[in-house]
């Protein structure tokens, strides 16, 4: 039974074979953010393990655990608790939104009543409201990902997957998708994996990526700590004779490397803040003529990892 302290999602060993061939190889690992990323490049393997998390692949090796629950022995209930917005389309030729949406819920367990008083909620709340009596064909295609991600919130899931929710549309409706998959994730009562070969997308909505690459994982990156560490990088340049504002800077904790003769990057400690550089700076007959904050991107995060795989896969 999962606890406030359960790992979303639980890797221990788990291999999947497709037709015989590996697809995924000894996964491991514990993931815990509101908003977990599943990052690599087509064929890694992402909806392949979305899919064994739900079921609908048997493990070859190992297993998996979804909110405490064993992907082996427990498949029926992770279902139960989990909505699930898939890549490709699965909508029924002739039915309106309305109808598909009622469908899903009730196949989801809701009784027939509440299952149409939630359809009708988030048909709004995605904002297909007035579309809803529209047959599902005649749906764009920012229309259909919507029609997709209402029925996976009908029946309240705690886990929303989320298989490229963004693949393919067009700005506006690309930013009306992150801006509901972020506000899901800021509710806190429903967890989301979400699985995209998009960088930007996974930064602008998860707190913890799994990067995939070749059925292996290549790096797990907490973001939220990235970011903390990145907003302590500094790189500095100054005129003047920096010597004196260089030692003062290190009496006081900051590690500092010259990158040339008035460039200088530097980690600040806790409790040091730009403002003391300033002053320790002034102190020294030292001027900061620019200091910029480290930023590393996801992509750059994401490139170290797939290349420092490619010698061992």
């Amino acid at each position: 039974m999962a606890t406030p302290t359960t790992p979303l999602v639980e890797l221990d060993g788990l291999g999947v074979h497709l037709g015989g061939r590996p697809v995924l190889q000894d996964l491991r690992g514990a993931l815990r953010g509101r908003a977990i990323g599943l990052l690599g490049p087509n064929g890694a393997g992402k909806t392949t393990l979305l899919h064994t998390l739900l079921g609908f692949h048997a493990p070859s090796a190992g297993t998996a655990r979804v909110l405490g629950l064993d992907v082996r022995r427990e498949t029926l209930a992770i279902r139960a608790l989990s909505g699930y917005m898939p890549e490709g389309d699965a909508f029924i030729p002739g039915m309106n939104a309305v109808r598909f949406v009622r469908m899903m819920a009730e196949l989801s367990g809701l009784p027939p009543g509440d299952a149409l008083e939630r359809t009708h909620e988030v048909l709004w709340y995605v904002g297909l409201g007035e579309a809803r009596y529209r047959k599902l064909e005649t749906f764009s295609l920012g229309m259909k990902q919507m029609a997709k991600l209402a029925q996976a919130l009908a029946h309240g899931p705690r886990l929303l997957l989320l298989d490229e929710p963004t693949n393919g549309l067009d700005p506006k409706a690309r930013a009306r998708m992150l801006r509901l998959v972020r506000e899901i994730r800021d509710a806190g009562e429903v967890r989301i994996l979400f699985s995209s070969h998009l960088l930007r997308d996974v930064e602008e909505v998860c707190d913890e990526v799994l990067v995939l690459h070749r059925g292996k994982i290549a790096a797990v990156v907490d973001l939220n700590a990235e970011r903390d560490d990145d907003h302590r990088f500094l790189e500095l340049e100054t005129r003047g004779p920096g010597e004196a504002f260089v030692r003062a800077a290190a009496e006081i904790g900051c590690e500092l490397a010259r990158t040339a003769r008035d460039r200088i990057r530097m980690i600040l400690p806790d409790g040091v803040e730009v403002a003391d550089l300033y002053r320790i700076a002034g102190l020294h007959d030292t001027q900061i003529r620019r200091l910029a904050r480290r930023r590393d991107t996801l992509q750059e995060i994401f490139l170290q990892a797939v290349e420092g795989t490619n010698g061992r896969l």
